[in-house]
Parts: structure tokens; sequence; C-alpha cells
């Protein structure tokens, strides 16, 4: 039973699976002093989607979070079914029953093969952000077999794994997907053994189209953006260069070539440079914008000298212009990313150089915008047309 004191702000918490990562969504009415207290949590993050603030689902959290919020806020964890609550020096601490967290830690012998893993995929020059999903992907599925040792597990505990784990608790199959490659890379890499991956069914891959926005929508955008030349030049570059949010705040004054007009992409998704092209009135932005933001190091800097501008301040930037622009979209940063591609292919560039411009690798990937663009499809006359209704 929740009891709740008169006066005291209420905030509700529930456990959700976002993008592969089981995150603990705060959910609570506007107010200044709980959203700066959200945001010094760890790793705290906006859901635009889902309208609420999301961190970790990980082993302290709730300790953090009463810590954070006593005598401010009361903490509602009814969605999240608590099983006990208990209050222990002050602080009250709950118990879960959630699946993953219901998984015993991590065996020394496992943990040191995982740090293994880790150290030969630095090895392979893995990129940090693969090492990281990679890591956590072996973790979990050697904490399931916690109770066996490594060097005895075999292919069918890849099968109980994927019905008892996986397809039990409704996991994505980007989520399985990205378990089996794991998977398979730690056993042929450190354990230097093969198991039958194809002994875990690999579900289809789903085939969303891209979210396109119009024209109009992006100078809606854009526009709302001008309140501060520096949040409008990030945004304008996105999409005038189609570029990926990793790459805009990676980019140096140096990448930027005015004078022959292009734009210098380094160490881009697949650890490939590539160039683009900048129009000149980008680049007059950028002048501009440069100007009154002196950077040292980054072309876009965030609150301190010589630090990048951050990923979710910039998401920020995006979603209050979304907000002035009253587009009323889900919109994200890789929506511009989208629309410069279909809106060139509409213009007629052809698809070997727009997979060029977005350092695609594959042709195949690029297709997927010919899906969107109307370009063709508004010539296309319904039979319906022709009934004399």
């Amino acid at each position: 039973m929740q009891f709740y004191y008169a006066g005291m702000k209420n905030i509700k918490i529930s456990r959700k699976d976002h993008k592969n990562e089981m995150r603990l969504f705060l959910e609570f009415e506007y107010d200044k002093e709980l959203i700066a207290l959200t945001k010094s949590l760890p790793d705290a993050i906006w859901s635009q989607t889902n309208k609420a603030w999301h961190v970790p689902d990980e082993s302290g959290m709730k300790n953090t979070l009463f810590a954070t919020f006593k005598g401010k806020a009361w903490l509602d964890f009814t969605a999240i079914n608590d099983t006990a609550a208990a209050k222990k020096s002050g602080n009250e601490t709950v118990k879960t029953n959630a699946p993953r967290s219901a998984l015993p830690e991590l065996p020394e012998n496992s943990n040191r093969k995982t740090e293994d893993f880790v150290s030969w995929m630095r090895s392979k020059r893995y990129s940090e952000r693969t090492i990281k999903t990679y890591k956590e992907s072996i973790s979990l599925f050697l904490r399931y077999f916690a109770d066996k040792p490594v060097e005895e597990i075999e292919n069918r505990d890849l099968v109980k794994f994927n019905n008892e784990y996986i397809l039990k608790n409704k996991y994505s199959s980007s989520f399985q997907n990205q378990v089996v490659n794991a998977v398979k890379l730690f056993f042929s890499k450190v354990e230097n053994r093969q198991l039958d991956i194809e002994l875990i069914h690999r579900p289809k891959r789903e085939h969303r189209l891209p979210n396109v926005l119009s024209k109009n929508e992006i100078q809606g955008i854009l526009k709302a953006s001008q309140y501060n030349i520096k949040h409008h030049a990030m945004l304008s570059l996105i999409y005038s260069c189609g570029l990926r949010r990793s790459e805009l705040i990676n980019l140096t004054p140096a990448d930027v070539d005015a004078e022959r007009g292009l734009l210098i992409i380094r160490n881009a998704k697949g650890k490939k440079d590539r160039v683009v092209p900048l129009s000149q009135k980008t680049i007059i932005l950028l002048r501009e914008c440069y100007k009154e933001n002196r950077t040292e190091k980054w072309l876009f800097e965030g609150w301190k000298k010589g630090e990048k501008y951050s990923d979710r301040s910039l998401e920020e930037v995006l979603k209050k212009s979304i907000k002035l622009a009253g587009i009323n979209k889900p919109v994200t940063l890789h929506w511009l990313r989208h629309s410069y591609a279909t809106h060139l292919l509409e213009a007629g560039v052809d698809l070997r150089y727009i997979q060029e411009l977005l350092g695609h690798k594959s042709s195949r990937t690029t297709e997927i915008y010919t899906h969107v663009s109307t370009k063709q499809l508004q010539q296309i006359k319904s039979p319906f047309d022709d009934l004399d209704l």
C-alpha cells in the first residue's frame, strides 16, 4: 500500500524496455525543482515519446532516487509491483521481482572472461559503443547461466536462453539478434570454440520506413531555432549535410573547408571519413555562429570551453524548436537526416551520390528512401478518379 503526505509532490515510477535496455521512468507534473533534481541523477534522459525522464534500472538506483528526492517528493512504485518496502536509516529500500534484476551477479570467472572479451574487441578497434553493447549482452547471457561454468555451456543452452528469457520476456527482435551476435563472437574469440548459433532462430528484421518531414516542416523547425544562433546553426547543419548526431558533435572548426565549400566528416560510422558539400548559405551561418561563440576545440561546444556539446542538450534544442514550430510529431534528430536524403532524391539526385553523402556502406540502405519519396507517387492516378460518382 502507498501512503501520500498532504502537499507532497508525487513521482510515479515505472519500468520499461527502452532501446533494448530496462529503464526506470519518472512521471510527474511540470516542476522546475523536480526537473533539476532529476537531471542530477546518473544518466538521466528525457524521452520525448514517453513524455518522461528515465534512468538506468540498476543496482542501487532506487536508493539513489530516495536520497535525491527525500523531503521533496513521494515516490510511487506501485506500477512496478513492489513486493516489499522498508525504512533503513532514514532511507527506503524497495525489492522488486523484475526478470532482469532477478538474475544473479556475474561469477568471478565469467567476469574475467567478459573483460578478456572487452580487451580483444579494443585490440581490434571496435567502437566504444559496440564494445559496451556486446559486453552488456554477453554479461546478460552469462548471468543467466551463472550456476554453470562457461566451459560447459553448450548448444542446447542457447535454445533454453532463447525460449526462457528472450521470448518469455518479449524482448525485441533487434535485441535478440544483438545478443546472438555477442554470444557468437565471444565463444569463437575467447573460448576458441563454435556454438551452433543457428539453433537460436534469428527473427526477421523489421523493415520500417524512415520518418520524413516536408520542406515546410523543416523550415518551421529551423526558423523556430533562430532564437539562438548556435542552436540554429546545429540543426541547420544536420539537415543541410545529412549528419548523424554524433557526426555533428565531433566536428571541429578545421573540418569546415569554406574555400572549397566542403564539410569533412572524420571517423564516422564504420570508421570512415567522407566529404559533403556546404552551401554558401550554410557557410555564412557558421561564420556568424563562430563570431558569437569562439570555440577552442570543437565546432560546437557546451557551457565549458573545450568540451563537446552534449547529446542530451542537442535533443533539448530540437524539442524546443519543434514545440515553437507547432509540430505535433515525435520528431528526432535522425528525422532531419532522413528528410535531407529524401529531399535530395525528390530533387533528382542520383542514389549513388546520396549513398556517398550519407556514408552508407551498402546501396540497399540508401534505396529505402525510394519508398518514402513522394515525387513519383504523386504522379500516379488512382483508378477511383475515373469512376463517375
